[in-house]
């Protein structure tokens, strides 16, 4: 199994270093770090204090799709947040993910299934937002680019099944209680039990859906949490004096997450760089200025969050060894 683990790492890794080569297979370092010079650091002090605004709304989500299950304080889940995307941004195998669901439990007492299911629906509702950016902004930002055209067709499908499907669970759990009785008829009887005790709390993470308050909400937060994200990298392009409007941000926003989807390295390095050049050179922009920006604006997203995430882990009490070893943590505390 480590070994299929570390395999996977290897081909994020590849992955990662084949779309560096393609950002930057033209790179001219000394024009890049011309660019980079002539920044105005005031902007780029701005767009870190918003950045934070938006892990808070997006903590914010996470309690709408939360509260059914236990009610948890914004400042807590905001901490939680910060350690998950420090998790992501630093070890591969969506790390960070497994951290935020482990502190839930330990400190929380919320259910490793019931908390996992708020996860999946958040990076589903992410997915949706990013569709919606790309969608929005196209007919307001005059490019045609196929690799974005590809991007639209493949994932909006993907995204739109997976969201119908938890609507459905959502409002009928009892199809799911009942696909799982048929399936646990053919095990033995503790393995049975034991399924579909982990069912009924997988189909408990979504009562958050089942509200309308709380669903308006997470809806509302999502949108508005990569919305606030968008206006870190206007401000990021303020910094570089770039002529770009507020709707290729939008756009740039939705194609570089939404190609969060391609296996990469942790923080998307070298897939990131891509996809942010490609949209900026595609409206307009200089290719080097392209690639100072995406440089710059990669460290503003990763940077200031990875330190606060390691503060806060440290503050729960844990250090390095719950990122290396956080599938151990899981294990533990679902035993426990």
């Amino acid at each position: 199994m480590k070994i299929n683990k570390w395999l996977i790492a290897g081909l994020g890794i590849l992955i990662s270093g084949v779309f560096l080569w393609f950002a930057f297979r033209n790179l001219n370092p000394e024009a890049v770090w011309a660019h980079i010079q002539q920044l105005n650091p005031v902007w780029l002090l701005l767009a870190t204090a918003v950045l934070f605004l938006s892990m808070i709304l997006i903590a914010w989500r996470w309690g709408f799709l939360l509260r059914s299950i236990k009610p948890v304080p914004l400042g807590y889940l905001t901490q939680v947040v910060l350690v998950g995307y420090m998790g992501n941004n630093v070890y591969p195998f969506r790390t960070g993910e497994i951290l935020r669901i482990v502190l839930l439990q330990r400190f929380q007492r919320i259910p490793v299934a019931k908390s996992t299911m708020t996860v999946i629906v958040e990076r589903v509702f992410d997915g949706l937002v990013m569709l919606t950016f790309i969608l929005c902004a196209l007919p307001l930002v005059p490019i045609s680019s196929p690799e974005i055209q590809a991007m639209i067709r493949i994932a909006t499908p993907l995204f739109l099944i997976a969201l119908v499907a938890f609507f459905i669970l959502a409002a009928r759990p009892t199809l799911f209680h009942g696909v799982l009785r048929s399936v646990g008829r053919w095990l033995p009887e503790s393995i049975g039990a034991r399924l579909f005790r982990l069912g009924d709390e997988l189909i408990n993470g979504l009562q958050g859906l089942r509200s309308p308050l709380d669903l308006a909400g997470a809806v509302f937060a999502s949108f508005a949490s990569w919305s606030v994200q968008a206006v870190v990298y206007w401000m990021v392009a303020f910094a570089f004096n770039l002529q770009v409007s507020l709707p290729a941000m939008f756009l740039t926003v939705g194609v570089v997450n939404l190609a969060g989807l391609v296996p990469a390295s942790p923080g998307q390095i070298g897939v990131f760089e891509f996809f942010t050049g490609l949209v900026l050179v595609a409206v307009g922009v200089n290719q080097t200025q392209a690639q100072a920006y995406a440089l710059v604006l990669h460290v503003i997203v990763w940077l200031p969050v990875t330190l606060a995430g390691f503060f806060f882990l440290a503050k729960q009490g844990l250090g390095w060894d719950a990122i290396t070893d956080a599938r151990g943590l899981e294990q533990q505390t679902v035993s426990s």
